[in-house]
């Protein structure tokens, strides 16, 4: 049976303190990324963010661009 499972057959009413104790237990097994993998993270996510934002920048005025296009095309075709 796993864990899991087995957690909720016992349906322990340890209160409080079991709840701490428990919860240093889970935060004993987990892990933290080192300082330079965050600094590494953070670079690629500003990097990233900063392409993402001159890509659409250019879409943006492209689109512009063409509609202006339409725009003016549609005017001298109706006359006005």
């Amino acid at each position: 049976m796993s864990e899991a499972v087995d957690t909720l057959d016992k349906k322990d009413k340890g209160g409080v303190g079991t709840f701490v104790r428990e919860t240093r237990e889970e935060l004993n097994k987990t892990t933290f990324p080192s300082s330079n993998d965050v600094k590494n993270t953070t670079i690629i996510v500003i990097i990233n963010v900063i392409f993402f934002a001159i890509y659409l920048f250019l879409i943006d005025k492209g689109w512009t661009y063409v509609l202006e296009g339409l725009t003016w095309l549609v005017n001298k075709i109706a006359g006005i």
